[in-house]
């Protein structure tokens, strides 16, 4: 099977978890956009989605899929979201679409998250991935200098020769060469730099289930 293959076969997936007549948060991403379209075929079973990013609102309205502001919504029962990397304790990279702040923010709202994505994204150790961070553009070289004290290179995102612009008007510092052995601890030490506004850690609030795609079928993970 192709990544999209096993990718479409966990969006199909986690429509299981998709309840009737509510609202849930929907995430950013290939495999989030996977999920969006197969969403798209069951609309009428949902009450409407918040989006985590311009790009999944203007997808899940091109499907008929009513978008809410979060600020509408006290509370959703489940955020669909991929991850760049996750482990088995259900820990995750998230950023790599650079919409990490609104994907942490939603999910936080949510009561369980499940996390879509192919089985290559499964490691024993988070870092092979950049850690991405989103910092407030003036100062992200000061972030990056302090970054530096964690062993990793810190690298502002590019694209076309421009430096990638958030839908936060922020700026992603990607951090490489990490082995994360301790993700909730490194979440928080990064996330008390002045200027970032957060890092696409997802340990504190992790998965609470995984979706895997394999070639043997998709596998379940309770975290």
């Amino acid at each position: 099977m192709t990544q999209d293959e096993l990718k479409q076969a966990v969006a199909r997936a986690a429509i299981e978890y998709v309840p009737d007549g509510e609202i849930i948060g929907v995430g950013t991403g290939s495999t989030a956009n996977f999920f969006i379209d197969e969403l798209g075929k069951i609309k009428g079973r949902v009450k409407g989605a918040v989006a985590s990013s311009e790009a999944t609102a203007a997808r899940l309205k091109s499907h008929g899929i009513p978008v809410l502001d979060l600020n509408e919504v006290d509370s959703m029962s489940v955020y669909i979201d991929g991850a760049d990397e996750i482990t088995p304790q259900g820990a995750m990279i998230k950023g790599g679409g650079a919409a990490l702040t609104r994907e942490k923010i939603v999910a936080s709202v949510a009561r369980k998250f499940v996390c879509i994505a192919d089985g290559s994204k499964l490691v024993d150790m988070l870092g092979a991935f950049p850690l991405p961070i989103e910092v407030i553009p003036m100062a992200q070289a000061a972030v990056a200098r302090k970054l530096k004290s964690f062993g990793g290179e810190p690298r502002l995102r590019m694209k076309d020769g421009k430096p990638v612009m958030t839908d936060n008007a922020c700026m992603i510092i990607d951090l490489v060469g990490l082995k994360i052995a301790n993700p909730a601890e490194l979440e928080a030490q990064i996330n008390s730099i002045p200027g970032v506004v957060t890092v696409g850690l997802f340990a504190h609030r992790g998965a609470d289930v995984g979706l895997l795609g394999t070639a043997e079928g998709v596998k379940k993970l309770n975290f």
